[in-house]
């Protein structure tokens, strides 16, 4: 299976694509999606949707992975990431690609199997698991490779519990 994961943002879309065959993990390609802080808004969410949308021909994934948006406390970053997700969404739907999606608890529960986990250690085990030498940059990358892995073990698990209710 080829999964994308995806880091939504407006400033950076961090993207990984993982391919996870028989408990095996390989890397694909990872990355992130820049918009200038000066181009206007709608400029932006475009060059978003381009991009992604390139992304996702490349690579043909068979599932999109992202993360659930949460309030913290800038109303206003969250309603842009909101918008810059809608668009992400939308280019995943436009290519027919299925979009799954995590809240950090159950990346950080997936990938260290703590739910309360540090960043620093999801970024880590990303590393392992992935047989990378170092972390990859910026860190915006490493998430969206923590959600790909994330939706590989759910959708093993998904897989698993079907075939024990079939009785295969």
């Amino acid at each position: 299976m080829v999964i994308l994961g995806i880091d939504p943002g407006y400033a950076i879309v961090g993207y990984g694509v993982i391919s996870y065959r028989n408990n095996h993990f390989s890397v694909i390609d990872y990355g992130a999606i820049t918009t200038d802080a000066k181009t206007p808004f709608n400029e932006r969410l475009e060059s978003i949707f381009d991009e992604l949308t390139a992304i996702i021909e490349k690579h043909s994934p068979e599932a999109m992975a992202i993360e659930k948006v949460f309030y913290n406390s800038n109303a206003k970053t969250v309603i842009d990431v909101s918008q810059a997700r809608g668009v992400i969404m939308l280019a995943a739907q436009k290519k027919g690609l299925p979009a799954y999606e995590y809240t950090p608890l159950q990346v950080k529960q997936s990938v260290v199997g703590y739910g309360r986990a540090e960043k620093k250690q999801v970024q880590e085990m990303i590393r392992r698991i992935l047989g990378l030498e170092r972390v990859p940059k910026p860190d915006d990358t490493a998430d969206a490779l923590a959600m790909a892995v994330c939706h590989a073990h759910a959708s093993g698990s998904l897989m698993q519990n079907m075939r024990i209710k079939r009785g295969i």
